[in-house]
């Protein structure tokens, strides 16, 4: 058993919270998928590989649930659709606060990139107006090397 399932049912089972299979292959899902950004339905796919049982409404309670623990990431990433990401903290899971991404404008691929280019002017935000940013994100939207290329 992985360190991240043992933290992970700890941490349902600190918020009162029962320890499912469905939870946990839904976390693996996501786990094992670190850069990218799924929907909810296609989280319900890859789990109903292993799991044919599984609704799409259990699905979705899950990933609310592991949102609400911050375990993942919920993106909106222009596309029309609620994506999911695992979050990352310390090269483990958990709420991430400096990670981005870039969207190619051509071809709509995202990049993740990890980098705090704003912690100065958080640092003066809070400096000068008191107020406390615990969170932030970024999306860059231009064109990947690929797409470039094409172009030329």
């Amino acid at each position: 058993m992985s360190t991240n399932h043992d933290k992970f049912k700890s941490l349902l089972k600190e918020n009162g919270l029962k320890v499912t299979t469905q939870r946990i292959a839904i976390l693996d899902v996501l786990q094992s998928r670190p850069d990218t950004h799924l929907t909810a339905e296609e989280i319900y796919e890859y789990v109903r590989e292993q799991y044919p049982e599984i609704g799409l409404a259990t699905v979705y309670r899950t990933i609310q649930l592991l949102s609400d623990l911050h375990l993942i990431d919920k993106l909106n990433l222009d596309d029309g659709f609620v994506r999911y990401e695992i979050g990352k903290m310390n090269g483990d899971f958990g709420k991430s606060h400096h990670h981005h991404h870039l969207i190619c404008l051509s071809c709509n691929k995202v990049f993740s990139f990890e980098d705090d280019m704003l912690e100065s002017l958080e640092n003066r935000i809070k400096d000068e107006m008191g107020f406390n940013i615990v969170d932030h994100e970024v999306k860059l939207y231009g064109y990947c090397e690929e797409c470039q290329k094409k172009q030329k």
